[in-house]
């Protein structure tokens, strides 16, 4: 089977074909903006696994917060998305609350929330992908990982943002289940790192604003942010994430994320 690298590569190849079925030739702006992409994924490929710990503050129209502590674990997946779990600790009323995700570069990708007060797994349709998670200003698709061939794209330009020169990509979903028909996001020309991405609903409205702040370097090439903030712009709430002690290759494997120990996750 294909690895990432090898997949990233015939993507890049066979970039003709991924635009739509009227016309199968990019255009100059979609070829530059389905390179910067591909870059971008390369870069990061290797990490193998990782788990973190997190804050997730919700604030209201009023600026009044609400805290959860949160333990996150992600495994990297050779021929396919990758996969994540998601484990609430405090406060009591979503403690051991468990959020499984198994992301896919094609196919709908498959998302399991277990919620304690019930003892039950709920299945996500990916018909409401792009229903709100847990409250906050992330919608369930916002959390399954970037995978190139979930968009097609379109270069925009270079742009300054908080003294960085960008590159400014438009990203039409492929899925017709998006709560999004487009996004715009801000890639360094350095780095290849996200720093801003822009939701548009499906009415084409700007609908909210993921930054991303604070990047540090792990095993000398993977950079992760320490805080990301959702402004949805609709209703004035937002949500940020609050990143920590990071670890990687730390021998989590495909057992970790399964289905059946959702109501077992720490």
């Amino acid at each position: 089977m294909l690895t990432k690298k090898i997949l990233i590569s015939a993507l890049s190849a066979l970039s003709l074909l991924v635009v739509s079925n009227v016309s199968f030739a990019l255009s100059a702006e979609e070829q530059k903006g389905l390179d910067i992409s591909l870059e971008a994924k390369k870069r990061d490929l290797g990490w193998q696994d990782s788990t973190a710990d997190m804050l997730m503050l919700l604030r209201n129209k009023q600026g009044q917060e609400s805290i959860r502590e949160i333990k996150m674990k992600s495994l990297e997946v050779n021929n396919d998305g990758d996969k994540s779990l998601t484990i609430f600790n405090k406060p009591r009323d979503v403690k051991g609350t468990a959020f499984l995700s198994f992301s896919h570069p094609v196919e709908a990708d498959e998302q399991w929330l277990f919620l304690p007060a019930l003892k039950r797994v709920k299945r996500i349709s990916s018909r409401n992908k792009s229903g709100p998670f847990m409250g906050s200003e992330f919608a369930f698709e916002d959390l399954s990982s970037f995978e190139v061939e979930k968009y097609t794209y379109k270069f925009l330009a270079e742009e300054e943002l908080n003294g960085l020169k960008t590159f400014k990509v438009e990203q039409y979903p492929a899925d017709e289940n998006s709560g999004y028909t487009r996004r715009i996001v801000w890639i360094d020309t350095q780095e290849y790192l996200v720093h801003k991405i822009d939701f548009y609903d499906r009415k084409d409205s700007l609908l909210k604003t993921l930054s991303f702040k604070g990047y540090k370097q792990y095993l000398a090439k993977h950079w992760r942010a320490d805080t990301q903030e959702m402004i949805n712009h609709q209703n004035g709430k937002s949500t940020e994430l609050k990143w920590s002690n990071y670890a990687f290759k730390t021998g989590l494997s495909d057992g970790d994320f399964n289905r059946n120990s959702l109501k077992r996750a720490r």
